[in-house]
């Protein structure tokens, strides 16, 4: 299983292959994960990811587990069942 690599930042390109887009607008982008990536913060997989350049978020409930990974541009969400 590959692990997403944000050692130095987050390219949603590199791994599109295998991330279906769900929603994306100017500062926010949902992704579910297709291939079974590996969370770069748990090294689990992981259903959804959202990326966010924005400072402040709001969350509802996620449904279970989640990781946070911080980049130096962008925060990840990712989500697990």
């Amino acid at each position: 299983m590959e692990r997403l690599d944000v050692s130095d930042g987050f390219d949603v390109h590199d791994y599109r292959h295998g991330l279906k887009l769900l929603t994306q607008d100017r500062e926010t982008t949902t992704l579910a994960n297709r291939d079974g990536f590996a969370c770069p913060a748990c090294g689990e997989a992981f259903e959804r990811l959202f990326v966010t350049e924005k400072r402040a978020n709001t969350f509802g409930d996620p449904g279970g587990p989640f990781c946070l990974v911080r980049t130096d541009d962008e925060l990840l969400l990712l989500t697990h069942r």
